[in-house]
């Protein structure tokens, strides 16, 4: 059986895309899919995997991988993707779209300007309690913890959006040994379901740059929820505005806390790279 794919990216943040409205995976070990088809040397190469289904509660469904078969609740340069794919591939085509994922139903706001595509995305509520975000911690929230990662203080804030994120802020990003600390970060005993790392760098109180380590992928160029949790993380610690401009190594994402609903913003591009078949 071949199936029909699609590679896309969010800020460089790659996943490979499938249309289950089209094709049905059932009986398909979708862990070692995801492993084969992310692997960059043996397969397409990408963060992961992205199945966009059908939904009884939304426009769709969105079901992720990581590269090492570990399924995610969320990411917000995909869903953005998502939502690109389903306008132009005429299943979805409106400006307001509702996506079912596993952190729950995110609603999307598209921009299509000039031939140019952006996507603002209602990202939810953060989650600040330490049980549910989760993690080990004690205290009902983990705001400018100490924690130890690869032998070095780490002042570290915890945040879920939808998916369980710790930020520290640090002088410079571009250090040697950003792998092992996220590695680290990501494996800590303080994280039951290991956790994505996120080393913020304040620029103003309206710009900061970050680098992200994800769970079960490594160091990616963008995280969108990364970037959600990470604004979330310098309004807690009083760094930042609420409206901030999130710098990353494949680019920028404006991202807004409001404080009139609570929920976080997201608005970034979503790029086709191209298409190809798998044999499965």
């Amino acid at each position: 059986m071949k199936i029909k794919f699609t590679k896309m990216h969010g800020l460089g943040n790659d996943y490979i895309y499938i249309n289950c409205f089209k094709y049905k995976l059932d009986g398909v070990d979708l862990t070692n899919l995801a492993i084969k088809m992310s692997d960059r040397h043996f397969g397409v190469g990408s963060d992961g995997l992205v199945l966009i289904m059908p939904s009884k509660i939304a426009d769709a469904k969105m079901k992720i991988f990581n590269p090492d078969g570990s399924e995610a609740q969320m990411c917000g340069n995909a869903i953005r993707c998502v939502s690109r794919y389903l306008y132009e591939a005429g299943i979805a085509q409106k400006e307001r779209l509702s996506v079912e994922t596993e952190g729950g139903i995110k609603t999307i706001e598209l921009a299509l300007e000039n031939q140019t595509f952006s996507a603002k995305v209602n990202m939810g509520e953060p989650i600040l309690d330490a049980k549910q975000i989760p993690t080990n911690f004690s205290k009902e929230k983990v705001i400018d913890e100490l924690i130890y990662a690869d032998g070095k203080e780490i002042h570290a804030t915890c945040v879920s959006m939808g998916n369980p994120h710790c930020i520290a802020f640090v002088d410079d990003v571009n250090f040697e040994g950003f792998g092992r600390i996220g590695k680290a970060l990501e494996n800590h005993k303080m994280f039951p379901e290991r956790i994505n790392a996120e080393l913020v760098k304040i620029i103003d109180k309206s710009h900061i740059q970050m680098r992200v380590w994800e769970r079960g992928a490594g160091e990616t160029l963008a995280c969108g929820t990364g970037a959600c949790a990470s604004v979330v993380a310098c309004v807690l610690n009083g760094k930042t505005e609420r409206d901030v401009t999130v710098q990353l190594k494949g680019g920028g994402l404006n991202i807004e806390w409001r404080k009139e609903d609570n929920c976080v913003y997201m608005e970034g591009p979503a790029e086709f790279v191209f298409r190809g078949e798998w044999n499965l």
